[in-house]
């Protein structure tokens, strides 16, 4: 029995150690494939280059509105894989309801420069934040920040300096250590993470109109993680469950549940 103990508690320390050293490479999963022309995803959508507070170039698609423009922009904050043209069809679904969409990619992903880490890409997000705004003429109060995944932790943080309008939470987490317990119950996270991302604590001062959307099967952040954020929210204006969908079903991405939830948010903030 001892010697299966030391055993474990040495498997532990090497699983622990392991996950130091490398764990932005668990945590960040960037797709660098090259992202094509904005246009020849989304009809109608160009290319932008944001500018980072530290000198970087970022990669970004501009997406206007179809149909009825609402006069809202809506500034997406991916998850921690892939790049923004797998997230064309949630600007395109978001366009189709009259939302202009902004999206872009993390450094490190879809070819930018950099490195990720909580610190860039709130960097990362400040930069889309002063385009949206500077460049493409979206004042704080025409905004929703909609955040995907670990997303959320970034535009609750860029929320808590630069309000929007709304705000949407994707599959949110309350900090990063708890969502990571659900996949490394043995590994004592919130003394080895780096990046924290604390979510619940940063939107229960908030007083921006919060929609936390989340599915009932996610097998990534657990359904419980998400419903302690929507409690925590100071100004929750609506709590949507999306029954039998997991974390990366297409559903939410650009499923009717999500889409009317962000339609719903932008009716309440900018009335007809």
């Amino acid at each position: 029995m001892l010697r299966i103990a030391v055993v474990a508690v040495a498997l532990l320390v090497v699983l622990g150690g392991l996950l130091w050293g490398f764990q932005r490479r668990f945590i960040y999963l960037p797709d660098d494939d090259p992202v094509p022309p904005a246009a020849e995803r989304i009809e109608g959508a160009r290319d932008l280059t944001l500018r980072t507070e530290d000198g970087l170039e970022l990669g970004a698609w501009f997406v206007p509105p179809r149909g009825d423009d609402r006069e809202l922009a809506v500034l997406v904050a991916n998850g921690n894989a892939g790049n923004r043209a797998s997230r064309a069809p949630t600007a395109t679904a978001l366009a189709d309801e009259g939302f202009s969409v902004l999206l872009f990619d993390y450094r490190g992903y879809g070819r930018n420069p950099g490195s990720p880490s909580e610190e860039g890409l709130a960097r990362d997000a400040r930069a889309a934040r002063a385009t949206l705004e500077g460049e493409l003429g979206f004042a704080p109060e025409r905004t929703i920040y909609f955040g995907e995944s670990i997303g959320t932790g970034v535009v609750t943080r860029l929320a808590v300096d630069h309000p929007p309008a709304g705000l949407v939470l994707r599959s949110p987490f309350t900090d990063l250590a708890h969502a990571g317990r659900h996949h490394y119950p043995f590994i004592p996270l919130d003394l080895v993470l780096w990046d924290r991302f604390p979510i619940a604590e940063q939107v229960r001062g908030m007083a921006v109109p919060t929609t936390v959307i989340y599915g009932d099967s996610d097998t990534i952040i657990p359904p419980g993680e998400s419903r302690r954020v929507a409690e925590a929210a100071g100004a929750l204006f609506e709590e949507v469950v999306v029954s039998g969908a997991d974390h990366n079903d297409p559903e939410m991405f650009d499923g009717p549940r999500v889409v009317s939830a962000v339609a719903r948010l932008g009716d309440e903030i900018a009335p007809d």
